[in-house]
């Protein structure tokens, strides 16, 4: 009898120990199928801000999405001579963003994705002789590429800004007109990016983006690379970012020239 005993709470033991091993199963195979993990509901309308695809996408993209838009990689600093190609003025004509944008002497301009100084450059000679350009890029490469140029060219107005993924790294309301040309579209964070832009700007300041047209097909460049026009109106006139669209100049044969301008806050 005592043995017959010990075989029963043993066989017990063991149906209950198989139990509790079903119970678990069922629960990971239910939280598999796309119940929730827990009765903690997220709140009705929120949105994540990002997202992202890893799998399909464009190979020349990040695989994180903005607004429905694919955010391109960034050009590293080894890519400073397709910057600096000869052809560059006579394809893009960015000589004549200054007139466009009308600059005058003694502004203060940011140059967002300044790279190896190319357009901080042409901005430099139409601001002076009390005026300033704030060579703002991610990669202390490029900005070592850009303080050999100033050097070289002699260029004393132009100051170099490491800046963030996150931030430009510039003081509040101190830019008349910050710029970004063929830059905007690699922000990994454009959102966070604009605000601090817009932190930035000077009362009626100006926030440029220079862009590819996606409209345009034969525009020669990779489509994750061009934006279209209310793509960029869509994300940059956001009301929190305090921004508004003011004018799309077209008079480069590649690119939009959208311009927006700093409303007051709400």
């Amino acid at each position: 009898m005592r043995i017959a005993s010990k075989k029963f709470v043993s066989d017990n033991c063991f149906i209950g120990i198989l139990s509790c091993l079903l119970i678990v199963l069922l629960q990971t195979l239910s939280l598999q199928a796309g119940e929730p993990a827990s009765t903690k509901s997220k709140p009705e309308g929120k949105k994540e801000r990002y997202t992202y695809n890893l799998r399909d996408h464009d190979r020349n993209g990040i695989g994180k999405f903005y607004q429905g838009r694919e955010i391109a990689r960034v050009m590293g600093y080894q890519g400073a001579p397709w910057l600096e190609r000869r052809t560059r003025e006579q394809e893009e004509r960015l000589s004549l963003l200054p007139k466009a944008l009308k600059l005058k002497p003694g502004m203060a301009v940011a140059d967002i994705g300044a790279g190896s100084g190319v357009i901080s450059v042409i901005l430099a000679e139409h601001v002076s002789p009390d005026g300033k350009v704030y060579a703002v890029d991610v990669q202390q490469e490029m900005l070592d590429l850009l303080d050999q140029k100033m050097k070289k060219q002699g260029v004393e107005n132009i100051h170099p800004v490491l800046g963030t993924q996150k931030s430009p790294g510039l003081k509040p309301e101190s830019i008349d007109l910050a710029i970004m040309v063929d830059v905007y579209h690699e922000f990994e964070f454009p959102y966070e990016m604009m605000q601090e832009i817009s932190k930035a700007l000077k009362p009626k300041g100006r926030v440029v983006l220079v862009e590819y047209r996606k409209e345009d097909p034969a525009v020669p460049i990779k489509l994750v690379h061009k934006m279209s026009e209310a793509q960029a109106k869509k994300e940059a006139a956001r009301p929190e970012l305090n921004l508004k669209w003011k004018e799309t100049i077209g008079i480069l044969p590649r690119q939009h020239i959208l311009v927006f301008e700093k409303t007051e806050e709400k």
